[in-house]
């Protein structure tokens, strides 16, 4: 029974505090959050200074990868929170303390739920009672993950009327959105409200909006509308709320167990998907879990992730993307974009991740699980359409600098103040046709590192060339005609912003967070026990390239990894291998003493070789996240491919200049290997 959910006679819903309703505080001072835990501390926000409240509480802490091996979220509460660690690495939630705690309330700081799109996140705190989440802001995949849940999410000023013992009707807890999401709060999630939408019993009217300049995204949410108005040419702006047809999608085993379940819970056995075609099963975060020594007792849990995710694709007949003989085609995102993403596509999967597609101009971003089963029956979604903020790249970045070096300057400086937060981020300009089209996946990669709702680059004759290559079925005309453009004078709520590439300088992103970055010139030594080179972010053929031009240097100079350095190289697909393999940069890096890996996730979230084994190893390494705990309980700086090879050689965070190793000889160029073969 809820202890906050109340009806008035006449049918009207309100919330307000029952007896024996409890808040949970969220704090900076972990020690308040056990004493709250143990029932000897109660708090109240009007003694609470919100700055004292947990800021970027990332979804791994809410549920750490081991706890999602879980597929039932009955299951994946009992592990609540499981990753917040205290400074002595104990777990301040111990098994059942949420779910046992009988909280209706929970509260913390800024940006909650940034980090991965998992479902599992609100799941932990709905399934352990939890019924009102409050929180300064929210990332934007964790909020609509909250919504599709039926979670209500409020404020600092309503949990202290609430705790006064006030009385706030439903509708000012849903008042702020837009009237269909008003309608899923309401009825307690996607799923009744879908069945509602079938029903006729609640509509989804078309967007009224006049003529008017359009941005890139709202451009393609425009093109993509179910619900059209019967007139002539169709125009969005932000906020408003839309169907929206799907044209591509995908899920991996970390994620497909539990839109299997969901489907059959809602549709029944013999439930479809549309649009087998357009959709896709991989098998590429999970493969290499079973060789973490802390990975062992989870095996069977995973198996059963990865059987469920074999029953989903022979019962929808999706694409399979599953391993063969123990190696993945690759990771989801870098597949996608290589076979069957396109410029204008409305695309979306259950990864946070799913935002690099848009470095071949098409919108896509992560949803949960919840979401991605209701779009993959229906082949259409709702979407509030999103704000957006504008990033014109002029000049050349130098040698020794990269995309990754850029994306943590956005972070450090955009991200930090909230201007990237749940808008799509936008890369256009001069500086854009100067990088790699890889370089520019990572850039729209790591948008959800900036609690974006995605990213989208421009479209040039750079990557027209760069998908003709592989896709035989199209040539560079063809997709030219696809790219989406913004109009003069679009609106750009969070600014245009532009970055001169040229003086971007090499970067980390400190420990615990990929948001606060530093100078590497900045830096006090730092000795290193890992260097790591892969994921989504840095396992692509430019990547390769640069991995190389330092290694190769190195071996000219006689060089040799440090001693104390261990390093891995992880192919994103086998496509990279195979590349790298022609291109000689795989016998390079064996001879150099690098630790190779077949393609797939692994070490980024845990599941692979190249995590850390003790808490005092520190590791710097090309993925997109920090959080701890999540590659290993040691320190994980953030850097480029060419700061990680670099450092790998040095034992130390280095960044990287042509020549550092006073060796003679052929070096790679960073810049062009790849590119020279890209048309």
């Amino acid at each position: 029974m809820s202890k906050i959910h109340q009806t008035n006679n006449d049918g009207s819903r309100f919330i307000a505090l029952a007896d024996g309703a409890r808040v949970l505080y969220l704090t900076k001072d972990l020690e308040l959050i056990k004493r709250q835990l143990a029932g000897d501390l109660v708090l109240r926000m009007e003694d609470v200074d919100p700055a004292d409240l947990l800021d970027d509480i990332n979804t791994d802490v809410m549920t750490p990868a081991w706890v999602c091996f879980r597929h039932r979220p009955e299951d994946i509460a009992l592990d609540a929170y499981a990753g917040l660690l205290d400074s002595n690495g104990e777990r301040v939630f111990g098994t059942r303390a949420l779910m046992d705690g009988g909280f209706s309330i929970i509260v913390s700081g800024m940006r909650k739920g940034t980090g991965s799109s998992r479902e599992t996140a609100p799941q932990c705190e709905k399934w352990s009672g939890i019924e009102l989440v409050i929180a300064s802001s929210f990332a934007p995949i964790h909020a609509r993950n909250n919504i599709n849940l039926g979670q209500l999410m409020g404020t600092y000023e309503q949990l202290k009327a609430l705790e006064s013992g006030a009385k706030i009707a439903l509708d000012d807890f849903c008042g702020s959105y837009d009237a269909v999401t008003q309608e899923i709060l309401k009825a307690g999630g996607l799923f009744s409200f879908n069945k509602a939408y079938e029903a006729g019993s609640v509509a989804v009217p078309a967007p009224l909006t006049g003529s008017r300049p359009m941005n890139m995204v709202e451009k393609t949410i425009a093109s993509h509308l179910v619900n059209r108005p019967e007139s002539g040419e169709v125009f969005v702006q932000p906020g408003d709320c839309c169907l929206v047809k799907v044209d591509a999608g995908y899920s991996h085993e970390f994620t497909t167990a539990q839109v299997h379940e969901f489907l059959r819970a809602e549709y029944g056995d013999d439930y479809t998907v549309r649009n087998k075609d357009k959709f896709a099963v991989f098998e590429d975060h999970l493969l290499y879990a079973d060789g973490v020594a802390k990975m062992k007792p989870f095996a069977d849990k995973i198996q059963t992730l990865r059987d469920l995710q074999n029953e989903f694709q022979r019962h929808t007949g999706v694409r399979d993307y599953s391993a063969k003989n123990g190696v993945s085609p690759g990771i989801c995102h870098q597949v996608a974009r290589s076979e069957f993403l396109e410029p204008g596509m409305f695309v979306q999967a259950t990864d946070s991740h799913t935002c690099m597609g848009g470095a071949s101009n098409c919108i896509a971003y992560g949803v949960g699980a919840t979401e991605y089963a209701g779009l993959a029956y229906s082949g259409f979604t709702f979407v509030r359409v999103p704000e957006s903020i504008r990033f014109n790249l002029v000049g050349e970045l130098p040698p020794s600098v990269t995309a990754k070096d850029v994306i943590l300057h956005i972070l450090e400086t955009f991200a930090v103040r909230e201007d990237t937060l749940d808008r799509v981020m936008e890369f256009g300009g001069s500086g854009l046709t100067t990088m790699a089209v890889d370089e520019r996946a990572t850039l729209t990669n790591m948008a959800t590192e900036c609690t974006g709702k995605t990213g989208i680059c421009e479209g040039d004759e750079r990557l027209a060339q760069w998908i003709a290559k592989r896709r035989p079925d199209l040539d560079v005309a063809a997709i030219t005609a696809l790219f989406v453009t913004s109009d003069e004078g679009a609106e750009y709520a969070g600014g245009v912003h532009s970055i001169d590439l040229s003086t971007m300088v090499p970067m980390v992103a400190k420990p615990g967070d990929p948001t606060y970055g530093a100078n590497i010139s900045d830096l006090a030594e730092v000795a290193i026990d890992i260097a790591y080179g892969g994921s989504c972010t840095a396992g692509k053929d430019s990547d390769m390239d640069m991995y190389a031009s330092v290694l190769a240097e190195a071996e000219s100079a006689g060089r040799s990894l440090n001693p104390g350095t261990r390093m891995y190289i992880q192919y994103g697909s086998e496509g990279t291998r195979d590349y790298s393999i022609q291109k000689g940069y795989d016998g390079l890096f064996r001879r150099m003493g690098v630790n190779m890996i077949e393609p797939g996730c692994g070490a980024c979230i845990g599941c692979g070789p190249g995590v850390s084994d003790t808490p005092d190893q520190v590791t710097v390494s090309a993925i997109n996240r920090n959080f701890q705990g999540r590659s290993g309980p040691g320190s994980l700086y953030l850097a480029s491919p060419l700061t990680v090879a670099a450092s790998a050689v040095e034992g130390r965070i280095t960044a990287f200049h042509s020549g550092m190793f006073q060796g003679e000889g052929e070096v790679f160029s960073s810049a062009t290997s790849s590119e020279k073969t890209e048309g």
